[in-house]
């Protein structure tokens, strides 16, 4: 049973959640972060460069971990250049899972991301091969932050394979942007969210590539606390989204009016506002599914 549970990153958004919902279900919790001290959020705080594998070595062994939820990654590239953003994504998680393995740690939970597919940050449009997309869609990330995603997924599938030195259960939550009430209703139920709307706000490239899915994050913290108590063996990845796209367009004119020569699979919802990302894994693996949608709000 895990008792334990050290969040790297804890200081960012979705950590301090992330503690806090685990701290609410009986957690002990450390926070495992390079930043500003925060001690409000845990039970304790280790102050831990994620890139310096030693640093990360004796963090994880101090905290006593159960399980580990890593998140102490750069949220965007616009910041750094892009082996830093690169760095960012694959070396922390190397260092992460290689403590975790060698410490006993048994259960970790990586923040991969919508990324890793080649879509988000990426210049050109989204590479749709079918609708919903699951997790074995290919992945074509031509960026630095979505090929570290797509780089963390596949060192997971090395430490996987170990016969020992490894974590038994691997998690990689594929986040689409993830958003609270106050970020919902600015940029949703206050915003144009027709596509003619989104075209004029500038944000259409963007949403468009990923595939206009979001998150909640009382469902995400929700699916979180769940893989820190999964206990399959090896890796998975597990796309993450709400249950409806984020744009008022219902979805079948979506698809008629953007993917119209995308394969739609026979097993898509046939609610108006479908989302276009398949979570079906994560119901079969963690009983999860999204509830909440910005539609609410209104």
């Amino acid at each position: 049973m895990t008792e334990t549970v050290a969040v790297t990153g804890g200081n960012g958004r979705v950590g301090q959640a992330v503690l806090e919902r685990l701290s609410a279900e009986g957690y002990r919790t450390v926070n495992l972060s390079r930043g500003k001290r925060d001690e409000h959020h845990s039970d304790a705080y280790l102050t831990t460069d994620l890139l310096d594998a030693g640093e990360v070595y004796g963090s994880v062994a101090k905290s006593d971990a159960d399980a580990v939820v890593h998140l102490g990654m750069l949220p965007t590239p616009e910041a750094t250049p892009g082996y830093r953003t690169f760095e960012s994504n694959a070396m922390s998680s190397y260092h992460v899972l290689e403590a975790a393995g060698e410490l006993g740690v048994e259960t970790v939970t990586l923040a991969s991301s919508f990324s890793a597919i080649g879509g988000g940050f990426e210049p050109d449009p989204i590479t749709v091969d079918y609708l919903p997309v699951d997790e074995s869609h290919r992945l074509t990330p031509s960026t630095p932050y979505g090929m570290g995603k797509q780089t963390l997924e596949t060192v997971a599938d090395g430490f996987a394979r170990r016969n020992e030195g490894a974590p038994q259960t691997i998690t990689s939550l594929r986040f689409p942007w993830v958003v609270d009430d106050a970020i919902a209703r600015e940029t949703f139920v206050e915003a144009d969210r027709t596509l003619s709307g989104m075209r004029e706000s500038g944000s259409f490239h963007t949403e468009r590539n990923m595939l206009f899915s979001y998150a909640h994050m009382s469902d995400v913290v929700d699916l979180v606390r769940r893989t820190v108590e999964a206990s399959f063996d090896g890796h998975e990845r597990v796309w993450v989204s709400a249950p409806d796209t984020s744009v008022a367009t219902p979805s079948d004119e979506l698809l008629a009016e953007l993917f119209g020569d995308v394969t739609v699979r026979d097993d898509f919802p046939e609610s108006d506002h479908a989302a276009l990302v398949d979570t079906s894994k994560a119901t079969a693996l963690f009983d999860w599914e999204p509830t909440w949608r910005w539609r609410q709000l209104r």
